[in-house]
């Protein structure tokens, strides 16, 4: 079917061509309507730190780009990097969760698609 496997990679860039690589076996991606995108992230401990010195000097709304799976990479924004709560994890495990934040589309086609369309139907006719 396709000559090229997807990659086990999710790639995220600075523009200073500094590469973060997670593997997308440790990673659970959510995204809302509004574009914000959650990577949670569940690894050892010296991965985990790997990811906070990545994130560490970036401002939020940073500009970076995300490929996810060699698919081809995408603009996003970093939002921030929490803790994660929840799970009880082995002491060797650590959970991160890295906000990032997709272009969202100001297209109006995209509100009325989500919203419905009208049935209103005006009772007179327009004459020129």
């Amino acid at each position: 079917m396709f000559d090229d496997e997807i990659s086990d990679r999710i790639v995220i860039r600075k523009s200073s061509s500094e590469e973060l690589h997670l593997d997308q076996k440790r990673v659970h991606i959510r995204e809302s309507k509004n574009g914000l995108m959650r990577l949670s992230y569940v690894a050892p401990v010296f991965e985990a730190i790997e990811v906070e010195r990545f994130f560490e000097d970036l401002l939020s709304c940073e500009k970076l780009t995300m490929d996810i799976g060699d698919t081809g990479e995408f603009p996003v924004s970093f939002r921030g990097i929490v803790d994660g709560k929840g799970k009880n994890f082995p002491k060797n495990l650590d959970h991160k969760i890295i906000l990032l934040q997709g272009s969202i589309s100001p297209d109006s086609i995209m509100d009325v698609q989500l919203m419905g369309f009208s049935k209103f139907k005006p009772n007179y006719t327009v004459s020129e």
